[in-house]
């Protein structure tokens, strides 16, 4: 059940010799050879295993053609994990941080490797979850998100990560220029969302330190007991802002049983077993673990379906563009289709 890795892609292999020596240099006490696979999930910063010697680490860079760097700052991913990992040992714990040309011609950092399991859109083979497991592990995995918004993240030294004033707003607005900037096709659903957005803006519902990506895909789990979380992974849009959107975040990637046929097919994690809490049960459980008002669920959860309809814009124009071979990408711009149209629908039929 321990997340696999693979030979890298092609167009996407690293040097191995000149990595190994900046490597052998960089981290006392190793010793070669060095070997390099590659996490063949993910749709964003690229992922690698390498095992130097009997050492297992993992080396994260940008992907290749991106046009977004502010979406892909290693040296400030390196500094999110390195303040944190000492107050939350969840976070991965960085040892090199490389700068462009160094290695290679992008910055990228080297981390320890946590061995566990990941749960992806499938689950891992020989992984079989029945509906009380399922639903421990649904609720462990949202009181983590409740843990992580109740840290104190000026003490980790991270006070000065993020601007919390006019988040959502700067959210909205900047997702909205990020859409029309990789723009492909007309697709009147997003500009329904984005206009909906920015007409029901909400006030701040306070500050914390939020993942921004925070998913079954993204935490790594005992394999000795899968309800219990031991690693949080990809910290690359961790800032400090709204908590309530970063729960948002989480139920827009929460496809549950009774959704669409449509929207199911797009699933990121099987949240819709048996067993699985709902949306609402997920927000409620949070709710509990935190005091927050709910009371604007339906603003949080259009927007993140909105800002995910955007990713997949954003993958699917370096596909169109020829930047990037990887045929997972081809079909990305179905699934900016169905999650715009499914925003657009919350948004009609809410009452906010």
């Amino acid at each position: 059940m321990i997340d696999q890795a693979r030979a890298p892609r092609a167009g996407e292999e690293l040097d191995v010799a000149r990595l190994e020596t900046f490597l052998l240099e960089r981290i006392p006490g190793s010793s070669g050879p060095l070997a390099v696979e590659q996490f063949p999930s993910g749709h964003s910063n690229l992922t690698y295993l390498i095992r130097l010697g009997d050492r297992e680490l993992v080396l994260r860079r940008p992907p290749f053609g991106s046009k977004v760097k502010s979406a892909h700052d290693m040296g400030r991913e390196n500094r999110i994990l390195s303040a944190l990992h000492p107050v939350y040992p969840k976070a991965p714990k960085p040892l090199v941080y490389a700068e462009e040309s160094e290695v290679m011609d992008v910055p990228f950092y080297v981390m320890e490797r946590i061995r566990g399991v990941i749960i992806r859109n499938q689950l891992p083979k020989d992984l079989q979850l029945d509906e009380a497991t399922a639903r421990a592990l649904a609720f462990n995995f949202i009181d983590n998100l409740a843990d992580l918004h109740n840290l104190d993240y000026k003490a980790a030294g991270l006070g000065d990560l993020g601007k919390p004033e006019g988040y959502v707003e700067r959210q909205v607005s900047g997702w909205t220029k990020r859409y029309f900037g990789s723009q492909t096709d007309e697709i009147p659903a997003v500009l329904r969302a984005a206009e909906w957005l920015k007409e029901k803006l909400p006030a701040e519902s306070g500050a914390a330190l939020i993942h921004n990506d925070y998913k079954f895909d993204n935490v790594i789990l005992d394999p000795n007991d899968v309800t219990r979380l031991i690693g949080v992974l990809d910290w690359e849009m961790s800032t400090i802002g709204d908590p309530l959107m970063d729960l948002g975040t989480t139920l827009g990637y929460w496809v549950q049983a009774d959704d669409s046929d449509e929207l199911r097919m797009v699933k990121f994690v099987p949240t819709d077993l048996p067993g699985m809490p709902t949306r609402r049960e997920i927000a409620d459980r949070y709710a509990e673990r935190t005091g927050a008002d709910l009371s604007k669920l339906d603003y949080y959860y259009v927007f993140a379906l909105f800002k995910t309809a955007v990713v997949a814009q954003q993958i699917y124009y370096r596909f169109h563009q020829g930047l990037t071979k990887d045929p997972r990408f081809a079909a990305m711009i179905m699934g900016v289709h169905i999650l715009a149209g499914e925003a657009a629908r919350i948004a009609d039929q809410s009452k906010l």
